[in-house]
């Protein structure tokens, strides 16, 4: 499971997957201070987790999708979730504001009083990259997207990537699902975080541009630029 996110730079406004729905009135639920608003969070998380983990057993994480999204909204009502499978346990909760400053003190407030990681769970507070994303595919409807077919266009300007992805699937998707193969590549590649900090203008590539790099070789253009400094 994944969502849509929001990016800095980028033109375009998508609508999330797993964004919780915030309170009805317009009135925010989350408590003001992030510390409390954070113990709260890992109260309810420490509750429903017999729940959750019956539901993941069962391989229906939907019948416990709508609890996760409450105790996020009762986190702050502008962050996103998902359920993943984990890199060093078997699953990963990621509760993310999408590189939005604003959001920080609730994210960082989140990660401090979170449970030591374990061989079951994992908690981030950014998408965190993939050891190779050209292993992953991606299940969107009846279509698999392998990422290995990924093709990218990449340019260096003052400090930051301006790229262009390409997929050969693209035609055959409609606009959202375009939209989410676009970003979702790059964030897998990179990891939410430093794609947030090193990506300058996203496109959507139509046709196969001229110059491509696979995604290996866009992190290994990022980890380098990081690397001289730029």
């Amino acid at each position: 499971m994944s969502w849509f996110r929001r990016r800095r730079r980028r033109p375009a406004q998508p609508l999330p997957e797993r964004r919780p729905e915030p309170p009805a009135g317009g009135a925010p639920a989350h408590l003001p201070n992030p510390r409390e608003a954070a113990v709260a969070f890992w109260t309810g998380w420490s509750e429903l987790l017999p729940t959750v983990s019956a539901a993941l057993g069962d391989g229906e994480p939907h019948r416990v999708e709508g609890g996760i999204g409450a105790l996020v909204a009762d986190l702050h009502p502008d962050l996103h979730f998902s359920l993943e499978r984990g890199h060093r346990a078997i699953y990963a909760l990621v509760v993310t504001g999408q590189e939005d400053p604003r959001l920080r003190p609730w994210t960082d407030a989140w990660m401090a009083a979170a449970p030591t990681g374990d061989m079951i769970w994992e908690y981030h507070d950014s998408v965190p990259p993939v050891p190779d994303p050209t292993k992953v595919t991606i299940n969107l409807g009846a279509r698999r997207i392998a990422l290995a077919d990924v093709r990218v266009v990449a340019r260096v300007a003052e400090g930051l990537v301006d790229v262009a992805v390409y997929h050969p699937e693209f035609a055959a998707l409609d606009d959202d699902a375009r939209r989410t193969m676009t970003f979702l590549p790059l964030d897998v590649t990179l990891g939410e975080r430093l794609a947030g900090e090193r990506l300058g203008r996203v496109e959507t590539a139509s046709t196969e541009p001229e110059g491509t790099i696979d995604l290996l070789e866009l992190r290994d253009l990022v980890h380098a630029m990081i690397g001289d400094g730029g």
